[in-house]
């Protein structure tokens, strides 16, 4: 037994002694094929062939004019929006200046000094203290000067109303037409599809792929386009409903004030 146990240590011994100097080279080795290794592996970019990118390049002349007349409504839409804010935020501060200190004032002078120049109630204020003070003439010496000024006034309160609804329209226009421009896109889109299909004779999918994706690409800018002007219109129509009420009462309360002014002084 001690002759078979002190010859399987020589053996063990024996083996340490012919791997011992292996060891470091295997080490260097696998660190030198490592980084050898992990460079071989890398992440690829696959470009997409079928974006707008690729839309705008591979389109035909149908499909870029579609593009270029659904950018235009957006941009339009999208200008019309934002100065019409503008001018809505700036015609409802004047209202609250005007409707606080315009009838506070110590002559109607001095109130439309206050108010702002090229403004909205400035405009009804000038047309008003106008149309009393120089009431006269062969034609409208027949109208009694109360319905005088009351016409004046009146047709001051209609033109700011009319003003404050430009570009109403292009909004309705673009809101409404818009998905029928991106839905025309679309049917224009699934011919080719199907004319490529008939020239290929099946239906593979590199085939039907590219068309399909101009299709869908249309009807996504046709509802992009539509879905702001819609909303931005019906903030502004009743954003003017609000402001208009405000123009209304302030129209009446100077008819009333120069009605008051029997001698027709401002």
């Amino acid at each position: 037994m001690a002759i078979c146990f002190s010859t399987k240590l020589a053996a063990i011994a024996l083996v340490a002694a012919l791997i011992t100097p292996v060891l470091p080279a295997l080490a260097q080795g696998t660190g030198a094929d490592a980084p050898s290794i992990s460079a071989t592996v890398s992440k690829q970019t696959v470009d997409n062939p079928y974006g707008l990118s690729a839309l705008w390049a591979q389109g035909d002349i149908v499909a870029k004019g579609t593009l270029i007349v659904l950018v235009v409504m957006s941009v339009a839409s999208w200008y019309i929006i934002v100065i019409k804010s503008w001018q809505s935020h700036q015609t409802a501060r004047e209202a609250r200046v005007a409707l606080s200190g315009f009838f506070r004032a110590a002559s109607l002078q001095h109130g439309l000094q206050g108010l702002k120049e090229g403004g909205a109630f400035r405009y009804i204020a000038e047309t008003g203290m106008e149309s009393s003070a120089h009431h006269e003439g062969a034609l409208t010496e027949n109208i009694d000067r109360n319905t005088w000024v009351g016409m004046r006034v009146q047709r001051a309160v209609d033109t700011v109303q009319s003003r404050m609804q430009d570009g109403l329209a292009v909004l309705a226009t673009v809101g409404s037409t818009a998905p029928f421009v991106g839905l025309f896109g679309t049917v224009w889109g699934i011919y080719h599809a199907l004319t490529a299909i008939g020239i290929a004779g099946q239906a593979s999918i590199d085939k039907v792929a590219g068309p399909v994706g101009e299709a869908l690409i249309m009807t996504a800018m046709g509802l992009a386009v539509a879905v702001p002007a819609v909303m931005g219109y019906n903030w502004l129509v009743r954003r003017n409903k609000v402001i208009m009420e405000s123009v209304r009462g302030f129209g009446a309360d100077l008819h009333g004030v120069l009605m008051g002014d029997r001698a027709g002084k401002t």
